[in-house]
């Protein structure tokens, strides 16, 4: 049965457990501020009031990887950075996802030296890339629901 069939007209809805449990994810993400260049500002401007992300449960950006299971990384990640970034990503609990945002993020943008890392995937998975110099808040929030498609149709980890 699915969340769409109502049993008779006792007006109640049926699902499988792992539908609800992906819902609440979907709509209980907390991402993890980590703005490092120029796209921070369009994801900032993606948390106001225009765009408010809040109506996908994103209330606060959190400033700690406890506390976040979604990173949004925008903008140029570099060398030095990589390893703190790694680091923050392995605090975080499971399940974690990330967006890159932006093509300094995704791909190193403009910044083809050795200073500047060629893609966060080299130090990470990435589960959605945001494309654009910077990208629109409006990029932004698309690869959110991008995102939360992706979560709605994940299995839930047995332990056994």
């Amino acid at each position: 049965m699915g969340i769409e069939q109502k049993a008779g007209d006792l007006g109640a809805v049926t699902m499988r457990l792992e539908q609800a449990v992906n819902w609440a994810r979907t709509y209980a993400m907390w991402p993890m501020l980590f703005g490092l260049a120029c796209c921070a500002i369009e994801m900032m401007a993606g948390q106001a009031a225009k765009h408010d992300m809040s109506r996908f449960g994103m209330e606060l950006m959190r400033a700690t990887p406890r506390q976040s299971d979604l990173m949004i990384i925008s903008g140029r990640v570099t060398c030095k950075m990589a390893p703190v970034l790694r680091l923050l990503y392995d605090q975080m609990p499971d399940p974690k996802w990330v967006v890159s945002m932006g093509d300094c993020a995704s791909c190193g943008g403009i910044f083809n030296n050795y200073a500047i890392v060629q893609g966060v995937d080299e130090i990470m998975p990435v589960d959605v890339y945001v494309a654009g110099c910077p990208p629109r808040p409006e990029a932004l929030v698309h690869g959110i629901l991008t995102l939360h498609d992706k979560v709605r149709g994940e299995t839930i980890k047995t332990w056994a």
